[in-house]
């Protein structure tokens, strides 16, 4: 007698993870990811566990011809991590990290998130670059190059990975660093989520335990945004400052008056002595009138922490990001007029330092090729309201036409948006053919494609 089996029991039969479909009382949660502007539905969430959940996975979808969207953290703005009538691959359930405090190495899996590794590098007083936000996903912020707080003293998140093991197009699992496959580890430091799934990702620690953290804020004013590089350019690889715009936030530290106006911030980490701390005040009182502030020792995880509960799951994000190797009277009078205009308090500009330690990689040793820059600009609508889509969206626009003539013609990859396939080959500059060769090896089909597209 012949029966037929259900392709999806087949699926269910190879993963020890939990596999769900339309009509599973968990679907809706299972879809969900970070920003609410995408709201999408796939056929089918796997929530792996392990590789071979992973494996199981990428050949099913191929084998269905489902597209196939990797997540991890789930914060990828343009919502690479979800797919309408495709395969979402889920490694939220492998968030393993394992730390060797001997080597000074750590080794996290595909679904860890930086709060993860933070904890688990902080108990042996090491740490390294990751994001500014605890949920963020250790997989994809690496993928993309990796900025945040010890970017100026340690370099980016992927000028610190050491190894990874990688699944491939055709359901291999590929591991490699410098002696093994070493193209395809050049191509992981930067090149996005083109090549496969990491399901998991070595790193390089630094002793690094409390910090000297928090915010610093002033009126919004082109003065401050020009003392800040100013600051950047004469400081100590140890003090990593973050300058924010946005509107005033309802927090005790700052005024009432200044509640939802205007306001510049400086988001500062100094990773140096605690006996330098009252100069690191007074380097920042030195930016402008200071209006508020919350500074004080902390273990370095929490400054990652500190913008959590103001950027939950379940906003709607869109966002661009420019590269600047200058802080031009230009790109300040677009910041400042921008700056002025934010449509609501979750939204903000963010611009970080990209010296010191980025610096000392070369242009072509990893797939990040705006080693050149020394500022990321990072700018957006955040909102709680879907009905003020039309609008946050074009504010944000309206921004990056204002930018542009004052920056370079890529940005970071990670701040790109659906829209910004069009800019992916000047994202990579002198590195696209050699990534596009690279992808041609282990995705010639493109199977990994809903990420900042390098077509094969």
């Amino acid at each position: 007698m012949t029966t037929i089996t259900d392709p999806l029991d087949t699926l269910r039969g190879a993963v020890r993870g939990t596999v769900v479909t339309r009509g599973d009382p968990s679907y809706d949660v299972s879809r969900r990811v970070y920003n609410a502007l995408h709201d999408r539905r796939p056929a089918v969430v796997v929530h792996a566990v392990d590789t071979a959940d992973v494996i199981a996975a990428v050949l099913y979808a191929q084998e269905h011809d489902l597209p196939l969207a990797v997540r991890g953290g789930s914060h990828s703005v343009a919502g690479f991590g979800t797919v309408d009538d495709g395969l979402v691959v889920d490694l939220s359930r492998m968030r393993g990290v394992r730390v060797d405090p001997e080597a000074r190495t750590a080794r996290a899996e595909g679904g860890a998130t930086w709060g993860d590794f933070d904890h688990a590098t902080h108990a042996f007083g090491l740490a390294t670059t990751g994001g500014v936000i605890s949920t963020t996903g250790v997989g994809g912020l690496t993928l993309g190059g990796g900025m945040g707080h010890l970017a100026r003293r340690c370099g980016l998140s992927c000028d610190n990975l050491v190894a990874a093991d990688v699944v491939t197009a055709e359901g291999s699992l590929v591991s490699c660093d410098a002696e093994r496959h070493p193209d395809l580890f050049w191509a992981l430091r930067g090149g996005g989520g083109n090549f496969g799934v990491a399901t998991s990702l070595a790193y390089r620690l630094h002793p690094v335990a409390d910090v000297f953290g928090g915010l610093t804020c002033y009126p919004l004013d082109g003065d401050v945004v020009r003392a800040w590089a100013e600051l950047i350019a004469d400081s100590s690889e140890e003090l990593n400052v973050i300058l924010v715009l946005a509107l005033g936030p309802e927090e005790p530290f700052l005024p009432e008056r200044w509640h939802g106006r205007p306001i510049c911030a400086a988001f500062t980490c100094y990773s140096g002595p605690a006996s330098e701390d009252d100069k690191v005040l007074a380097r920042l009182d030195g930016l402008g009138p200071v209006i508020g502030r919350f500074m004080e020792r902390m273990p370095y995880p929490v400054v990652n922490t500190l913008f959590d509960e103001q950027l939950p799951p379940g906003l709607f994000h869109y966002w661009k990001g420019n590269f600047s190797r200058e802080m031009s009277d230009g790109a300040i009078a677009a910041h400042m007029e921008y700056g002025a205009t934010m449509p609501s308090l979750e939204s903000d500009t963010a611009i970080f330092p990209i010296d010191g330690a980025c610096h000392r990689v070369g242009a072509e040793d990893t797939a990040f090729a705006y080693r050149d820059a020394f500022f990321s600009h990072s700018f957006g609508g955040t909102w709680t309201d879907a009905a003020d889509t039309e609008r946050n969206i074009a504010w944000t626009r309206d921004y990056d036409r204002a930018l542009r003539p004052h920056t370079e013609e890529g940005g970071y990859v990670n701040f790109m948006d659906t829209d910004d396939q069009d800019r992916v080959r000047v994202n990579y500059r002198q590195n696209f053919d050699r990534l596009r060769t690279v992808k041609r090896r282990y995705d010639p089909g493109n199977v990994f494609r809903l990420n900042q597209n390098i077509v094969p």
